[in-house]
């Protein structure tokens, strides 16, 4: 897939969800609601028939696929080899309303954004290894506006398909070091991954990115069985981060969030989020735009995506990822709050790429 076609549905991407969250800034949350709910109530059967993992038609990209979108790269950046298995879940890709799960089938725009975020995101960790990332009948983007019984069973329904595929991940990786990596819906689908399947991962896991998801250290974090990554050199920990720039305001994004239970069932608070600077891979860290190794933007006549460094930095402050520096132009708009939720993963994704080569080397001994 061109470059062209990358930079073209971010924007579009971009553009629809931010003109949802304007209507919820300027006008309230009934706004948004009633353009965003399914209609009716959730029944699986409206999703289609489920995913078989052993087939290679239940994966947006996997080893072995021709055009694998995971193997995408910016220009001028050389491919690299290794032996770790990633296991990579897109975010949220489906924003129609006419039911609670897409189906696993989903094509159109769905299925075009689902294979731009694999492109833009998942390759970041191509270096290290290959890449298996499984189509799942996702839950609908309105399913994360309300809090009820349909909801909550869409997201349990969507994570069903990410277990039988994570399943299937570990049968066909074999003994080989782990590395866990999400976005948005997806992240929120591997802190229960992580929850649930810890003991499998046992020793072999490198690190998990779990990226555009809050997570309160207290209330969340000891649940998981793991810590966060303090430093470069640890392993077998977790990364997170959402990125803003000044003046940031996440009451859009924290306000329900913040009034939910932790997985111990504390309260979560929004100055305990875990905060990993990609960049440094400190937690609470902080680098200068200099020491950005790459943002991904597109090149000035569209055709292609390139890799720049230097321009922006991030330091964490009271849980978010605050950028530094000069935000190249990465499409025209973002969510209200300065919000750079979209842009998560291409903000830092040289310094993701760096980081994974760090910690599998320091994995290895």
């Amino acid at each position: 897939m061109c470059a062209r076609r990358f930079l073209f549905m971010i924007f579009i991407l971009t553009l629809l969800i931010v003109a949802g969250a304007f209507a919820i800034f300027q006008w309230g949350g009934n706004v948004l609601l009633k353009e965003a709910t399914p209609k009716g109530h959730f029944e699986a059967a409206q999703a289609g028939g489920g995913p078989d993992y052993a087939q290679s038609s239940s994966w947006v990209a996997r080893p072995g696929m021709e055009n694998d979108p995971a193997e995408w790269l910016p220009d001028g950046v050389a491919a690299g080899s290794g032996n770790v298995a990633i296991f990579y879940v897109h975010p949220t890709t489906y924003l129609l309303n006419d039911r609670w799960n897409a189906p696993l089938d989903a094509g159109g725009d769905a299925a075009f954004r689902t294979r731009i975020f694999t492109e833009s995101q998942a390759s970041a960790f191509s270096s290290v290894g290959q890449v298996w990332a499984p189509r799942y009948r996702q839950a609908a983007f309105g399913a994360f506006l309300l809090d009820s019984a349909d909801a909550q069973s869409a997201l349990d329904f969507a994570y069903r398909d990410v277990d039988a595929a994570f399943r299937q991940f570990l049968k066909e990786a074999g003994n080989r070091p782990i590395i866990l990596a999400g976005h948005s819906q997806g992240a929120l689908h591997l802190i229960r991954l992580l929850r649930e399947h810890r003991a499998d991962l046992g020793k072999r896991l490198v690190a998990a990115y779990v990226v555009g998801w809050p997570i309160d250290t207290q209330s969340d974090l000891p649940a998981l069985g793991l810590p966060a990554c303090q430093t470069a050199a640890d392993f077998g920990c977790i990364l997170s981060w959402m990125s803003f720039a000044e003046p940031a305001n996440p009451s859009l994004i924290l306000e329900q969030w913040k009034r939910s239970w932790g997985l111990n069932g504390g309260e979560r608070r929004p100055d305990r989020i875990l905060c990993v600077d990609p960049i440094t891979g400190t937690k609470d860290g902080g680098a200068p735009p200099a020491a950005n190794p790459g943002t991904l933007i597109p090149t000035d006549d569209l055709m292609s995506a390139t890799l720049v460094a230097g321009n922006v930095g991030a330091h964490c402050d009271k849980g978010l990822l605050i950028t530094d520096g000069k935000i190249p132009p990465l499409g025209p708009f973002v969510l209200p709050g300065n919000n750079y939720h979209v842009y998560d993963y291409a903000l830092f994704w040289g310094a993701i790429r760096r980081d994974a080569e760090r910690r599998v080397a320091a994995w290895r001994g």
